[in-house]
């Protein structure tokens, strides 16, 4: 009536609904975390991603087969790497070298997305060659930025090492920088080259 309750009971939730709560709370457990995705690593991931998926669905629905595999397979890595650093797969994986593998493949991206979108724009005069030819400039920009940030933290953190042992080789730093069982200060170190894992 008038006026209205300031506390209304609430309904009652039936049965069934408690499952689709959890089931929307473990769903969200496979989510990345949003302080990652506003970091400038998850973000430039994340346009990785994107710009690899509508480069990808531009090649679909243009008639370049060739074409098609390079932003799939690019896709598929930028997600990969995307939920490995959300993750923190890094500290549960620590034989692989993290640093190197990202910076493997955004400059392999880099140097494969800028050949295929000259090739795309430059050879064919669809449409849709040519928006996959632009995305995939764009895609080369963000992978390139990508690989100069990785190579500047792996320089610096190679330089702090220059300080700390004058007899260790560059090859035991570069390895340190990969296992961190080899360099007990890569706790310390992380924190300063590699603020976004």
């Amino acid at each position: 009536m008038w006026p209205p309750d300031p506390d209304p009971d609430p309904d009652p939730e039936p049965a069934g609904d408690s499952r689709a709560g959890a089931a929307v709370l473990g769903l969200r457990a496979l989510l990345p975390a949003r302080a990652f995705l506003c970091s400038l690593k998850g973000r430039l991931l994340l346009a990785e991603s994107g710009l690899s998926f509508i480069t990808f669905i531009c090649y679909v629905v243009s008639s370049a087969s060739a074409f098609l595999t390079v932003p799939l397979l690019e896709f598929l890595l930028a997600l990969y790497f995307l939920f490995a650093d959300a993750m923190q797969l890094n500290d549960k994986w620590q034989g692989l070298c993290w640093p190197m593998m990202d910076f493997l493949r955004c400059v392999t991206a880099a140097l494969i997305y800028f050949v295929i979108s000259i090739t795309a724009v430059a050879k064919y005069s669809d449409g849709s060659y040519k928006a996959a030819g632009v995305f995939g400039f764009f895609a080369t920009i963000v992978f390139a930025i990508d690989f100069y940030l990785i190579f500047n933290e792996v320089a610096k953190f190679l330089k702090q090492g220059d300080s700390s042992g004058a007899d260790e080789t560059t090859v035991h730093r570069a390895e340190g920088m990969c296992r961190q069982k080899r360099c007990g200060r890569w706790r310390e170190r992380t924190t300063e080259c590699f603020p976004s894992r």
